[in-house]
C-alpha cells in the first residue's frame, strides 16, 4: 500500500497544485489500509472520514478523485448532486449511486478474473475457430439423444461411425488449418458463429435504475436467445474468448468480492453539493434541495440499500464531495450533513504560472496529446516555451475577463491555435515539422481577444 507521500507524488504526476487535496485525501486513503490491519472488532468502529473539496469550476476536483481510485483499483461512482432533486420527473432514487458503484466493482472484478484465464480463454477460442474452419469433429457424435423419443420407447438412431481414412483426412485437415490460423494467415477470412444476444431492460425501467433480467428471476429456465454472425475470425476470437472466459470464472464468487470491495473500498464522488445547499426558506425549490439532503444523509451515515446483487452497506464507503460555492457556503447544508463530512479542503483558483505548467508538465498532458494526434498524420508538433507561456496567459486573461471554467479553458484555446494544422494534415504527405511559437500563437489567438469580446471561449 502507497504511503501518503507516495500517494501525493502519484497525483502530482498528473493534477498542476492543489496540494492541500491531494494531502487529504492521500491521508484517507492511507487510513483505509491502517483500518484494515486492525481487530476486527475496533475495524467495525472507524469509519472513513469523508472530505468536502470547494473550489471553482476546472481546477481539479474531479480528476483528484478519479485518479485516486486508479491508484488503488477501487470502484468509483461519480453522480451530480441535481440529479436527485426532482426524483420522479428527470431525477433519480439516492440509492442509485450505491447500485451504480455495485456494478463498477463488479466490472473491476470480472476484468481482473478475466485477464488472469485469458489464455486459457484464448487457447479455447482457437480451438473453436479450428472446428469452423475444419467442419467435423475428430470423432463423429451420435445424434442428440430426444427425451420425448426415449419415454415413448422409441429407439435412438446413430450415425455411422466414419472410417479410419476418413479420420486421418480430418486430421491432416484440422492441422493444416490450425497452422495457418497460429501464423495469422486466417484473419480476415469470414466465419459464421452463434453469439448470444443480451438481455437488457428496457430504456424507461433503467432510466428509473431498475434492472431486471427476467432469465434470472426464473432461475435460468428461459432458453438463452441466439443470433448467428458472419465476422472476421480476428473478430470472432474475440467474441469466442470473451465466452470462454466467462465460463472459466465463476460469477458467484465475483459478486462476493465486488459487493466486499465496493463496501470496504468503494468511492463515491458527489459533485455540484452546494446546488442543493441553500438558506432556511419556507417554500421555492429549498425544499427541494432540503429534501435531496435529507435522501444523502442516510447513505453517508450508512445503511443497507438493496441491490440486485444483494445488500449492500454505506457505512465504510469514502464519500468526497466537490463544489464551487460560489453563492452557498458548505454551512448553508443541514447540520446532520455536515457534520458526516468532517474535512475540508479549498481548492485555489489557477493562476498563469498553472496554466503554463498544466500545459506540458502531467503525464499526459494536453499539448502531448495533441502532438501524438498529429504525429499519425505526419505531423511532428513541437511547442516553443514562449508559446505555452503565451497560451497561460491567454487562458487566465479569458477566465479572468468571463467566466472562470479553469484549465478547461486551455482546449478551447489549443483548438483554436491548431486549427488549420489539423485540417490540413492528411497523412499522405512525408513528415513534416511543426513548430508552434508566441508569434503563431498570437497570430491565431489576438483577433478573438481585441477588446472584451471572448464569446468564443465560453463553453
Amino acid at each position: 500500500m502507497l504511503t501518503p507521500h507516495e500517494i501525493v507524488e502519484a497525483l502530482d504526476r498528473y493534477i498542476v497544485g492543489q496540494k492541500e487535496a491531494k494531502r487529504a485525501v492521500a491521508v484517507a486513503l492511507r487510513n483505509r489500509y491502517r483500518r484494515s490491519l486492525l481487530d476486527p472488532t475496533l475495524r467495525e468502529e472507524i469509519t472513513p472520514k469523508n472530505i468536502i473539496m470547494m473550489g471553482p469550476t476546472g481546477v481539479g476536483k474531479t480528476e483528484i478523485a478519479r485518479r485516486l481510485a486508479k491508484l488503488v483499483d477501487a470502484p468509483l461512482v461519480k453522480v451530480e448532486a441535481t440529479k436527485f432533486t426532482e426524483v420522479g420527473y428527470v431525477g433519480r432514487d439516492v440509492d442509485s449511486m450505491v447500485r451504480d458503484l455495485v456494478e463498477a466493482s463488479i466490472r473491476l472484478c470480472k476484468d481482473k478474473r478475466m485477464a488472469a484465464v485469458r489464455l486459457a480463454a484464448e487457447t479455447a477460442a482457437n480451438e473453436r475457430l479450428i472446428d469452423l474452419l475444419a467442419p467435423g469433429t475428430k470423432k463423429q457424435a451420435s445424434a442428440p439423444v430426444n427425451p420425448l423419443q426415449l419415454l415413448l420407447g422409441g429407439s435412438q438412431q446413430s450415425e455411422p461411425a466414419p472410417t479410419e481414412e476418413e479420420q486421418a483426412q480430418h486430421r491432416t485437415k484440422r492441422e493444416t488449418v490450425a497452422a495457418q490460423l497460429y501464423a495469422g494467415q486466417l484473419e480476415e477470412k469470414i466465419v459464421e458463429i452463434e453469439v448470444e444476444q443480451a438481455n437488457t431492460g428496457s430504456d424507461a425501467m433503467l432510466a428509473m435504475g431498475i434492472d431486471i433480467n427476467l432469465n434470472e428471476m426464473m432461475g435460468g429456465l428461459l432458453p438463452k436467445q441466439k443470433k448467428r454472425r458472419r465476422v472476421s475470425v480476428k473478430e470472432a476470437r474475440r467474441i469466442l474468448a470473451q465466452e470462454e472466459a466467462e465460463k472459466l470464472i465463476d460469477m458467484d464468487d465475483v459478486t462476493r468480492e465486488a459487493i466486499e470491495k465496493a463496501e470496504q473500498d468503494g468511492i463515491i464522488f458527489i459533485d455540484e453539493i452546494d446546488k442543493i445547499a441553500g438558506g432556511q426558506h419556507g417554500s421555492g425549490p429549498d425544499v427541494s434541495r432540503e429534501g435531496v439532503q435529507r435522501d444523502i444523509l442516510p447513505i453517508v451515515e450508512g445503511c443497507t440499500v438493496n441491490t440486485k446483487y444483494g445488500p449492500v452497506k454505506t457505512d465504510f464507503i469514502l464519500f468526497i464531495a466537490a463544489g464551487a460555492f460560489h453563492v452557498s457556503k458548505v454551512s448553508d447544508l443541514i447540520p446532520e450533513l455536515q457534520g458526516r463530512f468532517p474535512i475540508r479542503v479549498k481548492l485555489s483558483a489557477l493562476t498563469e504560472e498553472d496554466y503554463r505548467r498544466i500545459l506540458c508538465q502531467p503525464e499526459h498532458a494536453i499539448t502531448k496529446q495533441y502532438a501524438a494526434l498529429l504525429e499519425t498524420d505526419n505531423v511532428a508538433l513541437q511547442f516553443t516555451e514562449d508559446a505555452l507561456s503565451a497560451i497561460a496567459h491567454y487562458a487566465h486573461r479569458a477566465n479572468e475577463s468571463s467566466e472562470n471554467i479553469g484549465a478547461r479553458r486551455l482546449h478551447t484555446i489549443l483548438e483554436t491555435v491548431l486549427d488549420d494544422i489539423s485540417f490540413n494534415a492528411s497523412g499522405e504527405h512525408p513528415l513534416v515539422k511543426v513548430v508552434v511559437d508566441e508569434n503563431y500563437v498570437k497570430e491565431h489567438l489576438s483577433d478573438e481577444f481585441d477588446g472584451e469580446d471572448l464569446d468564443k471561449f465560453i463553453l
